[in-house]
């Protein structure tokens, strides 16, 4: 998945391929992957399988991730996979991800 991350255009200068930092829960760290993520130059923030602290111990950020999903969760036709498709299926999160924005721009306007 790390190697499979596309450019991303910062400020100025040459696109920086890899992130800063890698995120996981207990699932995924392994001392395998923690192993993988140092190798490609990239600080590992992954939760060992051992550290039996709540959750990740992430903070923030993975609040964040945490919400957005609970946010895709809304939309019903997204919960079971009704299409035969992978494409149908890819259109319905992209318009599922549009409606996310609105609602949050619209609520930014609301404020001002």
């Amino acid at each position: 998945m790390l190697d499979a991350i596309p450019p991303i255009q910062g400020t100025r200068g040459r696109p920086r391929f890899r992130p800063d930092g890698f995120q996981g829960d207990h699932g995924y760290g392994w001392e395998k992957n923690i192993r993988a993520t140092r190798a490609r130059g990239i600080r590992s923030e992954l939760a060992r399988p051992q550290d039996k602290t709540h959750g990740s111990g992430l903070g923030r950020t993975r609040y964040v991730v945490e919400r957005s999903l609970a946010w895709f969760g809304h939309c019903r036709r997204l919960k079971l996979c009704y299409e035969k498709t992978g494409v149908f299926f890819q259109a319905f999160h992209d318009l599922a991800a549009c409606l996310i924005c609105a609602n949050k721009l619209a609520r930014l306007e609301n404020e001002f």
